[in-house]
């Protein structure tokens, strides 16, 4: 059973895509592994790839109904959600590589998401490693002029950028109700025989 609690599985999803990209990818295109993390693609500091969780929506598909009996309560379902990413590349090179870099960077990332559309171990970390969980990931398509609107970082111009979903991820509750109370109870005696013998 999954642990109760596990608000981490946000973040374990973000450390396991990371996982994933800084193997695949290093030492060619990205030449070492800590070149690729978590920002937003104007945060991005020395990283030669981004990767900015842009949004997380509930998902309705996976929605559970059902109550969870646990050690005599009864444990609220879990909540489903989609995590949405942000992929962007980044090079320092000159003006004329940059772009070329930059979009050798895009591919191999792009490879790499679609040879491990459904993520398993051992790329998995945290709560999501303990339950033995899966991961699916998806290529989103958003128009050009949905990729502009998206990209609200001030007067940054927009960069060509890849979306993903992940999901569905599942976020216990922490909300319990008693379990159902026993109202009636059977006690069937019997007779030992030869009563007053």
């Amino acid at each position: 059973m999954r642990p109760i609690g596990s608000y981490t599985v946000v973040a374990d999803v973000g450390a396991s895509l990371l996982k994933l990209l800084r193997e695949q990818l290093s030492p060619d295109p990205v030449p070492r592994p800590d070149l690729i993390g978590m920002a937003s693609p104007v945060d991005k500091g020395d990283f030669a790839l981004s990767l900015f969780l842009c949004s997380i929506r509930e998902n309705g598909e996976s929605r559970r109904t059902e109550m969870v009996p646990q050690g005599g309560v009864l444990r609220y379902p879990s909540l489903a959600v989609d995590l949405h990413f942000m992929v962007t590349a980044h090079s320092t090179a000159d003006l004329h590589t940059r772009t070329l870099d930059e979009h050798r960077i895009l591919g191999r990332a792009m490879q790499v998401l679609y040879d491990n559309s459904v993520l398993r171990s051992p790329y998995l970390e945290g709560t999501l490693s303990e339950n033995n969980e899966e991961l699916r990931i998806t290529a989103e398509s958003y128009t050009t002029e949905q990729m502009t609107q998206l990209w609200q970082f001030g007067d940054s111009p927009y960069k060509l950028s890849l979306m993903y979903r992940v999901g569905p991820v599942l976020l216990d509750s922490n909300r319990v109700k008693p379990g159902p109370r026993v109202v009636e109870r059977h006690i069937t005696l019997r007779d030992k025989g030869g009563e007053g013998s």
